[in-house]
């Protein structure tokens, strides 16, 4: 028996929750703006850039790189303003009784900008691209529950999984599995740079800009209204500011919280605030001491101050974290798990534990991180002395942060848009073995729970498995999580909108296809 999901909501399959677009959505200048008209230019200063990105989706980590792309492809599902997963490219998707096989029709109008129709050896090339031994991708991980991806004719696609997931239609629109064209030999062409989105990729500076210019053909007709787009690479936030302040971009994303206020007071600005899960991190690898060592790692987690961390760091725009990626956005948050604060008597008791008196170790940071992560390494230095910690800073390069120091330190700052779903989340950093897991945890009771909550479709029993296993993450991971944070769009009054969608900045990364020109 088949089972229709298209258009799933979260309040739908993930009844009974608060689901993670339930979170807040503050336009404290904005209204929800009159009717798109086309023309004009979107000019964004976008965060994260750097001179070793690249159009290949196994390499997207974030940045400008992954909002132009965004434009330029689609996804088999993109997930909307109210959280739900709808189709896409997909024209529908449905699951069989046990979620074990999905299957994707494909849209029959969608076609790349050389004007060739997808078709379901294109959506096997993307996925494949993802998948095997030899691949880097970050959505390896997520992909190695699929078991088999076959086509039923030009215009279907089938995936069988090796378990359950009922949330495997939210996966398909992680920003990696964007859809390109397949090569003769099945391979993905990405180099081409061509999609099925409303914009063509004109000129690409990787670190720099970004140009983007609007197609006459896209098959949405309700969406790609600006003429063209520009994506400048501005990672230093008082740089990124100055430059909306002087009408050199008109739109930015996360904005120095320092000065904040004053922008939220200047005429012609628009604040686009949403909470979602996004969250910082500093990943300790656990194979390596002394993170090898529990008892450092719990001692670290209680010598940092998250309280003076969001009140100064954040400016109160966000919530304290419990060292678990999953947000009280998310469906099974477990608000009830004892918090791990700052506590240098507890941090003392848990070196002695791993026979110390006290502890010295470096930590990497830069302002390409996150937005205040030279501040928060900074108070967190301070904060550790009482437990005994020497924590010594060290500031890396903002350009190749994620190519030279993340994965590669062993402890450093990261950075995590968070995911809509708890299966995703763990499977992309927690699980043994994903590429993307910063801090080398293997904890094996976690990797049982979590193909077991991935499974079951029980909807209390799988509560039950992911309040365990975010008691495990934060009591054994090897991950500090202090804070979760707000996203914070500004944008100027050239620039209009509707309700805008809480799970990345600038509207899950689909600004430039959704927004239109005031």
């Amino acid at each position: 028996m088949m089972k229709n999901l298209g258009g799933m909501t979260r309040r739908g399959l993930l009844a009974g929750a608060a689901g993670m677009t339930a979170a807040g959505l503050i336009l404290p200048h904005a209204a929800f703006a009159e009717t798109p008209k086309r023309g004009g230019k979107l000019r964004i200063g976008h965060s994260g850039g750097a001179t070793s990105d690249t159009i290949d989706p196994a390499t997207f980590a974030a940045g400008p790189v992954v909002t132009a792309m965004l434009a330029v492809c689609n996804n088999l599902v993109e997930i909307d303003a109210e959280g739900a997963a709808v189709p896409e490219l997909a024209e529908s998707f449905e699951a069989d009784a046990q979620a074990l096989v999905w299957t994707f029709r494909l849209r029959g109008d969608a076609t790349f900008s050389d004007g060739r129709k997808v078709t379901a050896a294109d959506v096997i090339a993307s996925f494949n691209h993802h998948r095997g031994d030899n691949t880097k991708s970050g959505a390896k991980g997520s992909l190695a529950q699929v078991k088999d991806i076959r086509a039923d004719g030009d215009g279907v696609v089938v995936f069988e999984l090796t378990s359950g997931n009922a949330d495997f239609a939210y996966m398909t629109s992680d920003y990696h599995l964007v859809i390109m064209p397949a090569k003769e030999d099945g391979t993905l062409d990405w180099q081409s740079g061509l999609g099925t989105g409303g914009y063509v990729l004109e000129n690409f500076e990787p670190g720099v800009r970004i140009i983007l210019s609007r197609r006459d053909d896209y098959w949405k007709k309700d969406r790609a209204w600006f003429d063209t787009a520009e994506l400048l690479t501005i990672n230093d936030p008082t740089a990124r500011q100055n430059a909306l302040m002087t009408g050199e971009v008109d739109a930015i994303n996360s904005p120095d919280l320092s000065t904040l206020h004053l922008l939220e007071r200047r005429p012609g600005l628009k604040l686009i605030e949403v909470t979602g899960t996004a969250h910082y991190t500093m990943p300790m690898f656990s194979d390596t001491a002394p993170f090898s060592d529990r008892n450092v790692r719990l001692a670290l987690k209680h010598a940092i101050n998250r309280q003076e961390v969001l009140d100064k760091v954040l400016r109160g725009h966000g919530q304290i974290a419990n060292d678990s990626p999953i947000a009280p956005a998310n469906r099974y948050y477990a608000a009830d798990l004892p918090q791990n604060s700052y506590d240098p008597d507890k941090a003392r008791h848990y070196l002695k534990q791993a026979g110390m008196d006290s502890l010295k170790v470096e930590i990497s940071a830069a302002e390409a991180a996150s937005v205040g992560a030279m501040d928060m390494v900074q108070l967190f230095q301070q904060s550790a002395i009482a437990a005994g910690i020497d924590l010594a800073v060290v500031r890396e390069p903002d350009d190749g942060y994620w190519s030279n120091v993340w994965l590669k330190k062993p402890f450093c700052v990261s950075y995590w848009n968070g995911r809509p779903t708890e299966d995703d989340m763990f499977s992309l950093v927690y699980a043994k073995g994903a590429e993307w897991n910063e801090g080398r945890w293997d904890n094996a009771r976690f990797n049982e729970l979590l193909l077991s909550a991935r499974a079951e479709l029980d909807n209390a029993l799988r509560a039950e498995m992911y309040h365990e296993m975010q008691g495990i993450v934060s009591e054994d991971g090897s991950t500090i999580i202090p804070i979760f944070v707000n996203y914070i769009d500004v944008v100027n009054e050239t620039v209009a909108h509707g309700k805008v969608a809480s799970n990345r900045f600038f509207d899950g990364w689909k600004a430039v296809e959704r927004w239109w020109q005031a």
